[in-house]
């Protein structure tokens, strides 16, 4: 019965938002019992909900990839990050549970996402990259390794809800976040674009293959190299 709760709330969650940005989905199905019976006995899924969604790109050329592209572009990030390690990939990793989980504010988030599209239809992203699983420390390390090139943050200039651990700001999955890389001739005409809504410069792309954080007042900086973020990330939670 509590599975299938969860999978009803699911759905609740799912309506919720389809109709927030009205969108529509092509196809869907529930599984609420699927067993596996193999010669080491049963093993049993948890509820699964799936569903299928498209949409139409106007123009493929105007498409923007989340690798870092040149030095000196300004390192933009759209939203706010707050105290939510609740189900995160960190919790996972440190065995940690409880916590609050991420909330979507369905309202701020379409309003982000229509500016976003039109920004990219302008010209104005480089590259853009959400930051979900990981946090923005890993969005950001893969847009780096990505491109070949590095990333110089300032963690005190990200946008954060009062109080804030290091751990949520760096790892945390609060959602309806973007990062974005922009020329600093276009910074101007994207900051007006957003009025209104949370946006902030917080580092620039630099040549050296890494990813060096500032840290807020109080707080040791840290960097690291290319080459061992890019391995870490190959290997998942082993390595």
């Amino acid at each position: 019965k509590f599975k299938l709760a969860q999978l009803v709330r699911a759905c609740q969650g799912l309506y919720e938002a389809t109709t927030a940005f009205d969108a529509p989905l092509v196809s869907g199905k529930d599984s609420v019992k699927n067993d596996y019976h193999g010669p080491d006995g049963k093993l049993s899924i948890p509820p699964t909900l799936l569903v299928s969604a498209i949409a139409r790109v106007p123009d493929i050329r105007r498409a923007v990839t989340m690798d870092l592209k040149a030095i000196g572009n300004v390192l933009v990030v759209l939203g706010t990050t707050a105290e939510e390690l609740g189900t995160s990939q960190w919790a996972r990793l440190h065995g940690w549970s409880g916590g609050q989980v991420p909330v979507v504010d369905l309202v701020s988030a379409r309003a982000r996402y229509r500016t976003l599209h039109r920004a990219i239809q302008d010209g104005l992203v480089r590259a853009c990259h959400d930051a979900s699983e990981g946090g923005l420390a890993v969005a950001l390390a893969e847009m780096a390794f990505a491109g070949g090139l590095g990333a110089s943050v300032e963690l005190a200039a990200i946008p954060v809800t009062a109080g804030i651990s290091l751990e949520a700001l760096l790892f945390g999955e609060s959602a309806s976040r973007l990062l974005l890389e922009v020329a600093p001739e276009h910074l101007g005409a994207l900051e007006a674009l957003f009025a209104g809504q949370t946006i902030a410069r917080i580092g620039v792309v630099t040549g050296t293959p890494e990813l060096a954080l500032r840290g807020r007042p109080g707080e040791p900086d840290r960097t690291w190299k290319g080459e061992a973020l890019k391995r870490a990330w190959q290997g998942g939670l082993s390595a």
